[in-house]
């Protein structure tokens, strides 16, 4: 068995529990919009082709913002052919995804949309193919009220009151050569200085997101951040960092340990902004938005899913099968760590986006003209939404380690807390990276008293299932959280067992002592 020991103090913390981490991503790409989230003529769609089976689920999942509409898709997007009557809008070819764009859903029914599911809107603008201009425009058509051209165009096409967009991406992974309109550092540093100044020109309320590196791998890391920033500091909010990770040759361990790389990542972007912030002489803080981030098995699943293999095949499609992978309990617990990894930084990274919603590497499944169900990577998410409030604790671990290929000894037992003084509980997330051992796990608490412990939840392996057992359309309820039975609190420490390769979320009533 694997040991930890957990120490907690309330009066050490990292930051207010940022309700911006907990975002999603919906994409032209795939069936993540159309038949994902609309579906005129399923028979749970509504009046404007909104899934109600797919909006229930979004909203028990419990995103706070989504970005939108892309991804590679938006640097070739021209968001005129989104608005307008839908008769009249044109069909395009999509580069970035070799499909076929009816823009029968734009940038209207997005807005009517997120309404409905209750989220913030993060709406990307094409500095790929476009510019200054036309993502001006864009913040003038959503968000002027009345009396210019874009803002009566809006009005017109049946939006009487502003969108009131206040976060905007300053588009999509331009150090990337797959990218429609890729740029070198020093081209899109000037670019997205200017299109900020006019943006804010237009409305000088709204927050922006400068393109950082795609990955930390890209042969640029670092020194884009750098050369961006240099030029547009004073000018946006927020960098953006993109990662996906998946199991490679069966080596387990090194995939369960993902989430070290993740933090190394962060502590590298930090690093970069702060050294620019100090020569620059600047005052303001530029945080991170980790706008893209989830498992996403890019190799070994070679089927006609692939991008690369419709794009050899010389077809044009509408809205094909892209990336749809099938997530098991292995992947629930990996997505379990990224969720706690984002919580530690919680003093930097002030937003993150799940890609995507639907369908495309989801945590929500669905089929055109049948259901819609939860993915096991769904729980993760839906518990720390729902439970990560108040203020993230700094926590001092001392676990058992178990040891990767990858990234030599990792603890065996991977940990976040909050603590919410309001309603007087202490949230803990922990994943049992061990695929053999259980976690023997102690958590002590100083200047807190734990009376009793609330709820205590855990995703593992079912008894009749092996680490990859997953839900699917005929067996939607396979993998998700059943209750955790072995935790109490013993003079005053929690003590709970946590399985072998397992996500648990463990909810205590506390006190001031």
């Amino acid at each position: 068995m694997t040991t930890a020991r957990i120490t907690i103090d309330r009066d050490f913390t990292i930051a207010e529990v940022p309700r911006r981490l907990f975002g999603s991503f919906v994409e032209h790409m795939g069936r993540c919009v159309y038949t994902g989230i609309y579906e005129p003529g399923h028979p749970q769609a509504d009046s404007r082709g909104f899934r109600r089976d797919v909006l229930e689920l979004v909203r028990e999942l419990g995103p706070t913002v989504v970005r939108y509409p892309g991804g590679n898709f938006v640097s070739g997007y021209l968001w005129e052919d989104g608005v307008g009557p839908v008769e009249k809008r044109p069909r395009r070819l999509d580069g970035a995804w070799h499909t076929v764009e009816t823009n029968a859903f734009g940038l209207h029914e997005f807005v009517e949309w997120a309404r409905e599911a209750d989220v913030e809107i993060m709406e990307a603008v094409n500095l790929g193919t476009r510019g200054v201009e036309e993502a001006r425009a864009l913040v003038e058509y959503a968000n002027h009220p009345s009396g210019t051209y874009w803002s009566d165009l809006r009005r017109q096409n049946g939006a009487a009151d502003p969108f009131d967009i206040k976060l905007w991406c300053l588009g999509n992974e331009l150090d990337g050569p797959w990218q429609i309109g890729g740029k070198t550092a020093q081209e899109y540093g000037r670019l997205a200085q200017e299109t900020a100044k006019a943006m804010r020109f237009v409305d000088p309320s709204i927050e922006l997101v400068a393109v950082g590196s795609s990955n930390r791998q890209m042969p640029t890391f670092g020194t884009w951040e750098h050369t961006v920033l240099s030029h547009a500091y004073d000018e946006v909010d927020y960098v953006s960092m993109h990662a996906y990770y998946q199991e490679h040759d069966g080596d387990v361990a090194s995939f369960l340990a993902e989430a070290v790389d993740m933090d190394a990542f962060i502590d590298g972007v930090v690093a970069t902004i702060d050294a620019v912030k100090a020569a620059g002489k600047h005052t303001k803080q530029v945080n991170i938005s980790f706008d893209e981030w989830n498992v996403w098995y890019q190799s070994g699943l070679d089927t006609d899913d692939q991008p690369h293999v419709i794009t050899a095949a010389g077809q044009w499609r509408e809205h094909p099968r892209l990336i749809e992978d099938t997530y098991n309990v292995t992947d629930a617990v990996v997505v379990g760590t990224f969720l706690n990894s984002l919580l530690r930084h919680g003093d930097r990274v002030k937003i993150a986006n799940q890609a995507q919603l639907v369908n495309v590497i989801a945590p929500i499944r669905s089929e055109e003209g049948g259901p819609a169900w939860r993915q096991s990577i769904f729980w993760p998410f839906a518990r720390v939404a729902q439970l990560a409030r108040g203020r993230v604790l700094r926590l001092a671990i001392d676990s058992s380690h178990v040891s990767t290929k990858r990234y030599g000894d990792v603890d065996a037992i991977d940990a976040a807390a909050t603590w919410d003084e309001e309603n007087g509980t202490i949230a803990l997330f922990l994943a049992n990276r061990s695929l053999e051992e259980a976690g023997d796990l102690t958590v002590d608490l100083r200047g807190l008293g734990a009376s009793s412990v609330r709820s205590a939840e855990v995703l593992t392996v079912p008894e009749d299932g092996d680490r990859k057992s997953a839900n699917v359309a005929d067996d939607q309820d396979r993998v998700g959280l059943v209750p955790l039975r072995d935790v109490d609190i013993v003079d005053g420490a929690v003590r709970a067992t946590l399985p072998p390769l397992s996500w648990s979320v463990v909810v205590l009533d506390v006190a001031r002592a």
